[in-house]
């Protein structure tokens, strides 16, 4: 039971969310384009989604453990820290994240064969770039280019499989949603890495918090989040949403939550909270409000 316990826990189940919602964001947007939405196809989507999404959740584990260790963890940084208390082999990662990365070129396989090519190359692509992140040789979260490969991997190529699954096709109307959902995604990466930043200094890992320093990261947190919740009222204002643009309140609420934590009291933890409460609102919100266009 111990041994279950602590896999659940290097699964890290609260991050799957950002993977869920954004399929749902996905289909919600080919729903209100007129797609038909069957739930065997929402099922493979998720399942591509999930099997990668768990596999980065296990190879960061292994491939940071070093950093890890002298982490200051909180709910949403600082890793699962099973692996650095020796709870797990770091071998029960690798393979896991290994076991994973099969399973999601599988169901890439099966939207291949069964003719839909958009969701193969989507599917190729987040496999490639998700293991990519924290992978060596290329470990792009030590280069400076972990968070914009997140934000694209999460916040736009999850929307579009999401999409692509009923549509068979991209669309215009997700350029404008991952545009917001992308730079929530970027304002919580970096938020969620600053609790790290002494740990991942130490173990060498370069990422733009530690390029950049806490000040004008800070900054960049701030301009990124009130960007991408203002121009989600403004998606909203011009698809004709009316009311529904009420869902996305929580997203501006979280804006504000975020900047004033930044003016105020600026505490790692804190910030990475508002953080994710700032990606999790604005993701959903927008998925609501399509969800609400297509019953129209």
């Amino acid at each position: 039971m111990t041994a279950i316990l602590a896999f659940v826990r290097l699964s890290r189940p609260l991050f799957l969310y950002g993977g869920f919602a954004g399929v749902a964001l996905g289909a919600a947007v080919a729903h209100s384009s007129g797609f038909r939405i069957d739930v065997a196809t929402y099922l493979w989507a998720q399942a591509l989604v999930t099997a990668f999404q768990l596999m980065v959740h296990y190879a960061n584990d292994y491939f940071d453990r070093a950093a890890d260790t002298h982490a200051t963890r909180t709910a949403w940084s600082g890793g699962s820290g099973i692996l650095s208390t020796g709870a797990l082999a770091p071998g029960v990662a690798l393979g896991a994240a290994l076991a994973c990365a099969v399973l999601g070129l599988l169901v890439t396989a099966h939207f291949a064969l069964a003719g839909n090519a958009t969701v193969g190359w989507l599917g190729v692509t987040i496999g490639v770039l998700a293991w990519c992140y924290s992978a060596p040789p290329i470990r792009l979260a030590a280069r400076g280019l972990g968070e914009l490969d997140t934000a694209v991997v999460v916040a736009v190529l999850v929307p579009c499989t999401g999409f692509a699954a009923f549509a068979g096709r991209l669309g215009e109307p997700l350029s404008g949603v991952v545009t917001s959902t992308a730079l929530a995604m970027f304002a919580m990466m970096l938020c969620v890495e600053l609790p790290d930043a002494g740990a991942d200094f130490g173990a060498g890992k370069r990422n733009l918090v530690v390029h950049l320093g806490p000040s004008r990261v800070w900054q960049l947190i701030t301009l990124a989040s009130v960007i991408a919740v203002a121009h989600a009222f403004v998606l909203g204002y011009r698809v004709e949403a009316g009311p529904w643009l009420l869902v996305l309140a929580p997203a501006a609420a979280a804006a504000v939550g975020l900047a004033r934590q930044l003016r105020s009291d600026p505490r790692p933890a804190s910030v990475a909270r508002w953080g994710v409460g700032l990606y999790a609102t604005t993701v959903t919100g927008l998925a609501a409000l399509y969800a609400a266009l297509g019953t129209r």
